[in-house]
């Protein structure tokens, strides 16, 4: 019988593909309101996803490159968290008037654990209130026994802070859970934690070196939708769709 009691997934990427169509382009509509004329690309924005966090990767930004209007290290570190908070509102927005859909999958996955009797948490660097809209009212149907978001935890992925403090939460060790992430950061900080991972990759981690996750799939999958590929581990029984019994 299976030890594993929780499974924790990450949200950005994993639950919603929000990068490139959600937070990107809410960053993006945040910066013309406040007068920038900066636009990240589909392309930088990648880059920018080496960096874990909102708030880091304008300030990173500014840094490297400079906003289009020129910013004292005192007037930044306030319109980080102006912008930020913005940018949030407009993130959220998207999610909640339904333009960002979930992965392929994922419902039914939450669903397949809730009815093992695992736990399940969600473990991201993404801002709390974002988080919220997602558990709260696109998944409303999901029990979530821990939701643990943006600033909860000091240092972010590829740190495991956050993983390690999933476990002190629920009470449980390394060997009882395991996770569900889709980048280099997120895999690298879980398996720092001691957990194994189940890599669902998308169009911006794809081409990353996720190569520590034990499995790795395209995503999930539907049995009347989009199919999973299968590109490291096994499966029992897979015909492109990932059930929990699989991985238990």
């Amino acid at each position: 019988m299976s030890k594993i009691k929780a499974v924790f997934f990450d949200q950005d990427g994993v639950i919603i593909d929000t990068e490139r169509d959600g937070h990107r382009v809410s960053f993006n509509m945040t910066f013309k309101e406040f007068g920038f004329t900066d636009e990240w690309s589909v392309e930088y924005y990648h880059e920018l996803l080496q960096i874990a966090g909102g708030k880091e990767r304008m300030k990173h930004h500014w840094k490297t490159k400079g906003f289009s209007k020129p910013l004292t290290e005192e007037e930044i570190d306030n319109l980080v968290k102006e912008m930020h908070k913005r940018k949030t509102a407009l993130f959220v927005e998207l999610i909640e008037t339904g333009k960002l859909p979930l992965r392929a999958g994922i419902h039914r996955f939450m669903k397949e654990a809730m009815e093992a009797g695992l736990k399940i948490a969600i473990c991201t660097t993404s801002n709390e209130q974002a988080a919220k809209a997602i558990t709260e009212k696109v998944l409303s149907d999901i029990k979530f026994d821990e939701v643990l978001a943006g600033d909860i935890v000091q240092k972010k992925k590829p740190d495991p802070e956050i993983y390690n403090l999933a476990l002190t939460k629920l009470g449980l060790t390394p060997d009882e859970a395991f996770v569900v992430e889709d980048s280099k950061n997120g895999v690298n900080a879980a398996k720092a934690a001691g957990l194994k991972v189940i890599v669902t990759t998308n169009g911006y981690t794809e081409k990353e070196d996720v190569s520590a996750g034990d499995v790795i799939v395209s995503c999930l999958g539907d049995p009347d939708g989009e199919k999973a590929e299968l590109r490291k581990g096994s499966l029992a029984g897979f015909d492109g769709v990932v059930h929990i019994s699989q991985l238990l």
